[in-house]
């Protein structure tokens, strides 16, 4: 499947980096996030993305434009212009740049890309949340529920440590760190769309995750793709850092599936299915 990511949204609350790049160029290792989330996909075989630009595009465009010479030995004719790479790239990749807006919605994104994608099922996720998610198992799940969409529902990631109280409040009787899953699942993106979706799209003020998200639901067309295991979005400096954290331990949970060690049992072949509506 195609997969298209939302790329274009301002970042707000990661100033201190999105003044000069979008979020999707944050780096985390060395590399922007983005790159984690396509070399994810890429791992379950679904290597053709379209990106869906807005602010500050260009920084984008311009990476991908100069990717392989940035990551590859190369000789220069200085006369000719002719380059010859000593490498093929490790990444085999098509990626698809799209001007989405500067001022389009979440949902208007989306429409924007939909001769591209075509009419065909496609992936669709945004470009600031890492996950283990086993997208082979998602696509799967998909398309076994025969429905219009499907998306990944993670448990939100507790920011703070929470106290056990007593009745009477005066004594405290536990202590959980933080870190810890706060319970409640969420959108988690990384959904699975079929090509009907897109007529649930008004136009660039659509917000994705609120009209045709609702009317998902109210068409019983809508199945919720359970992951109880790492998700993390960067939404703020603290998060990039707990994410830089992550990526420097031999263990980190998003590395572990494009190196060959799932991070889910083999045994886990569907996990419950919550169907919306």
């Amino acid at each position: 499947m195609k997969v298209v990511i939302l790329a274009g949204g301002l970042g707000t609350r990661l100033s201190e980096e999105t003044s000069v790049r979008p979020k999707p160029m944050v780096e985390v290792g060395g590399k922007p996030i983005l790159w984690h989330i396509m070399r994810h996909y890429a791992h379950f075989g679904h290597k053709e993305f379209i990106v869906c630009c807005g602010y500050k595009g260009e920084v984008i465009k311009e990476y991908f434009l100069n990717y392989r010479s940035i990551s590859s030995d190369f000789s220069i004719d200085l006369s000719s212009g002719q380059i010859d790479f000593h490498s093929p790239s490790e990444e085999d990749w098509k990626v698809t740049l799209v001007d989405t807006g500067a001022d389009s919605m979440t949902g208007g994104r989306v429409r924007r890309v939909r001769d591209i994608v075509g009419n065909e099922p496609f992936c669709l996720t945004y470009g600031d949340g890492l996950s283990n998610v086993p997208v082979d198992q998602l696509v799967a799940f998909h398309k076994a529920q025969g429905k219009w969409a499907t998306v990944t529902a993670v448990l939100q990631p507790g920011r703070f440590g929470a106290l056990g109280m007593s009745e009477d409040g005066a004594k405290v009787t536990g202590f959980r760190e933080k870190g810890m899953h706060d319970g409640g699942h969420i959108n988690g993106g990384f959904y699975v769309c079929q090509p009907e979706v897109f007529d649930l799209i008004e136009g660039d003020s659509t917000i994705w995750e609120r009209g045709p998200m609702e009317r998902l639901v109210e068409l019983n067309q809508l199945t919720a793709f359970r992951h109880d295991d790492f998700w993390q979005c960067m939404d703020t400096l603290r998060d990039k850092t707990v994410l830089e954290e992550m990526w420097a331990q031999p263990d980190c949970p998003w590395r572990q599936v494009y190196a060959g060690k799932p991070a889910l049992a083999e045994t886990i072949a569907f996990p419950k299915v919550a169907t919306a509506g």
